[in-house]
């Protein structure tokens, strides 16, 4: 496993620990620099923003955000007054042949990771589940990106993206796009919007429940008979429909899936 520069000091495994708003960095070297490279990014509580940058080493920014709650009662509470709280949190990136892996090892506590890459990555994988969004800046290779209670927000894009939340928008704006790669983006309480070059050919698959479909390219658009199921069971009847907008831009290529609940779909040329 590759060593781990924090500031100055040499780990195998880097831990913090920092008071709110407090920021340190962890810097990650790869053991093939200039090569492509993996990053895996998993939390339970936080936020995720990567940024493409012209260097060779992963660099993290770990912060704490703070505690409004505890901030305004910090000086006194049922006539005591509080000397400290519990506002360690912990950072772990690991590094193994061009394979770098960052968790916390305090779920539950909030956590803020800006975290700068090189531009060839081969595949990021980021997820969330509480308390932040997923930015991603500038950054090229396969991406994707899972949150539940946030958004998920990406631009200058190149490569392709896998990108679903749940609760929040979507919202994605290539530079360029494999033109190989198969692509899906979904939301269940928000709108998805995608923003690629004209030129792109692909088939999209759209479906929204309760919102409408937008576009600016010249779509030829193709609404399906929705697909009927019914089913009986120990005297049950069941019906289900499921009906999907089928689209092609330049003629079609690999299959772009978007889709929400509670929102509308955006498909939007590059500028």
């Amino acid at each position: 496993m590759k060593t781990i520069r924090f500031t100055a000091i040499v780990l195998i495994t880097a831990l913090l620990s920092v008071k709110a708003m407090a920021q340190q960095q962890l810097v990650v070297a790869l053991s093939e620099p200039g090569k492509p490279y993996k990053l895996n990014v998993d939390l339970v509580s936080g936020a995720i923003n990567v940024t493409a940058y012209d260097g060779k080493d992963i660099v993290i920014d770990v912060q704490s955000p703070s505690d409004k709650r505890r901030h305004e009662d910090r000086n006194e509470r049922d006539g005591m007054h509080r000397i400290t709280g519990g506002e360690n949190l912990e950072v772990t990136a690991k590094e193994k042949n061009n394979s770098v892996t960052v968790s916390s090892g305090n779920p539950m506590r909030n956590v803020v990771l800006n975290i700068k890459v090189p531009q060839n990555a081969s595949n990021i994988k980021l997820s969330t589940v509480n308390s932040g969004n997923i930015t991603v800046d500038g950054v090229s290779g396969d991406i994707e990106a899972s949150n539940v209670n946030g958004p998920i927000n990406m631009e200058n894009i190149s490569g392709s993206v896998v990108a679903n939340t749940v609760n929040g928008p979507v919202k994605v704006s290539f530079k360029s796009v494999d033109p190989k790669a198969a692509m899906a983006f979904s939301s269940l309480n928000g709108n998805v919007t995608l923003t690629v070059p004209a030129n792109l050919k692909a088939n999209f698959k759209l479906k929204t429940d309760r919102g409408d479909i937008y576009t600016d390219f010249d779509m030829a658009t193709d609404k399906s008979t929705p697909k009927v199921t019914k089913s009986a069971k120990d005297g049950m009847y069941r019906l289900t429909m499921d009906e999907w907008v089928y689209g092609k831009t330049n003629g079609g290529g690999p299959e772009i899936m978007m889709k929400t609940m509670n929102g509308s779909l955006y498909v939007k040329k590059s500028k």
